[in-house]
């Protein structure tokens, strides 16, 4: 079987991705994370538009906070990024891969015409490079 060497984000990204919304518990969101072994995840609306993003790191310290308190903790809604670095599924992987040297992302939410189509992680452009410096 002969694998077609991946070219752009479209032939890397999960398009069936983990996503929170304002109202997702900070719970829900860390048991989520945890789950998909992902380090944030993007926020959308009702019509899957990218709002935000929220990672670990930003939920970690407010956490933390909620235990030491002893109150709840809160939702995303209240911790997101509404500046979010962010790809189309039409950028080759080699362009992606020299943005993400100077950029810290982890994970780049997929957008096309203002919605969320997936996700792509450094590591999935990272393999995609090792296939392509193969071929």
């Amino acid at each position: 079987m002969n694998k077609r060497t991946p070219d752009t984000v479209r032939d890397v990204m999960s398009r069936d991705c983990y996503r929170v919304t304002g109202q997702t518990s900070i719970t829900n969101l860390a048991q989520g994370l945890a789950l998909h072994r992902l380090p944030g995840a993007p926020l959308v609306d009702e019509s899957d538009r990218l709002i935000g993003f929220i990672s670990e790191q930003d939920v970690m310290g407010r956490v933390l906070d909620s235990i030491y308190h002893d109150d709840e903790a809160p939702l995303v809604r209240e911790l997101m990024r509404r500046d979010v670095l962010t790809t189309t599924p039409n950028k080759s992987i080699t362009d992606l891969a020299q943005e993400m040297l100077g950029a810290k992302p982890k994970v780049y939410p997929v957008v096309e015409q203002q919605r969320l189509v997936g996700i792509v992680t450094r590591r999935d452009i990272l393999m995609a490079l090792l296939t392509i410096r193969r071929h």
